[in-house]
């Protein structure tokens, strides 16, 4: 696996040649100054930690925002989704079972139906009771035999106290609260749901930006932790050019004005547009000092590359010129 240091090989090759003396004009000021192509990466990594299951891109492909880069194991997500989808669709029957039986009609029908039934046998029971208690009392029947009819009567009329009960409960509108309080579940086990499927798409990472592919950190297979990057892509407006140049010479720096950008093999007209200016003064980094210039202390600028000049590839030495006014660098 590679260790990621976005641009320091390409910014060591590109600083070699900054702040060279290149060009003076007459009073023996500088009149370009050399710096180097860098660029502000866009690192991409997964939201979650997992192991890397697929690669879409590699070095140097160029895609559109929404293109497919990589995609990371789901296992866990897999399986919390499918056991709340169990939980959805348990609650979604239990919903319809109440739903089943809150008032009805042909189901209160029924159990009134049931109801009559219990009330015809309830009365055949009480007639056959009091025949035999007559009976018993000539001395016509035996005492067991009084004892089973009254033992019927009893259970008659126990099964209609149940029976009316039955329908009572299928009329109490009380059972709309729990229908409610079901449904408010099934809502939230479908929240759930869903934001389990966000997560399992955002393990599914598109580029978020037109640009090329500058660096692959991670290959299929390996663990990736949350947050860690598994390239870095370059769209092509984050492309710059960097320089320093001297106090004597501050203050041709405007921001949101143009420079001219040229090199050794490079077309006429490219340009850049000065996005930034420190605000305090540094030495020559030493890697890349003079020896007229080690002492000498110098201000960092900054241009943003335009049009063609988007191509230039990272680390390439460039000559920058303020323009005078009237120039123009190729617009």
């Amino acid at each position: 696996m590679k260790h990621y240091a976005p641009t320091i090989a390409l910014l060591a090759l590109g600083a070699l040649a900054a702040l060279a003396w290149t060009f003076r004009d007459d009073d023996g000021r500088r009149n370009d100054f050399l710096g180097y192509v860098e660029g502000d990466l866009l690192f991409v990594g997964p939201v979650e930690g997992e192991r890397l299951v697929k690669l879409d891109v590699d070095v140097g492909n160029v895609v559109k925002p929404g293109d497919p880069l990589f995609a990371m194991a789901t296992p866990l997500l897999d399986e919390q989704r499918a056991e709340a989808a169990a939980r959805y669709e348990q609650m979604k029957a239990q919903v319809e079972n109440l739903r089943a039986a809150m008032n009805r009609p042909q189901q209160v029908a029924v159990l009134q139906a049931a109801v009559d039934r219990v009330v015809a046998a309830l009365k055949l029971s009480t007639n056959e009771y009091e025949r035999k208690r007559v009976l018993y009392s000539h001395g016509n029947t035996t005492k067991a035999a009084l004892d089973q009819a009254s033992m019927a009567l009893d259970r008659d009329k126990a099964t209609l106290e149940e029976a009316k009960r039955q329908v009572e409960a299928a009329r109490i509108p009380s059972r709309s609260h729990e229908i409610e309080a079901a449904e408010a579940a099934i809502g939230q086990a479908r929240s759930q749901i869903d934001q389990i499927d966000i997560r399992i798409k955002r393990q599914h990472v598109a580029a978020p930006a037109a640009g090329t592919i500058q660096d692959v950190y991670f290959r299929v297979g390996e663990m990736v932790d949350a947050g860690k990057p598994v390239l870095a892509l370059l769209p092509p407006g984050n492309r710059k050019v960097r320089f320093y140049v001297p106090e004597t010479r501050l203050a041709l720096v405007r921001l949101g004005e143009k420079v001219s950008v040229s090199c050794d093999g490079c077309k006429d007209g490219l340009w850049g547009r000065i996005i930034f200016a420190a605000s305090r003064e540094e030495f020559t980094p030493p890697v890349i000092f003079s020896d007229q210039e080690r002492a000498k202390l110098v201000f960092k600028i900054e241009a943003r590359l335009e049009d063609e000049a988007r191509d230039l590839p990272l680390g390439l030495p460039v000559a920058v010129q303020f323009l005078q006014k009237g120039e123009s660098a190729g617009r």
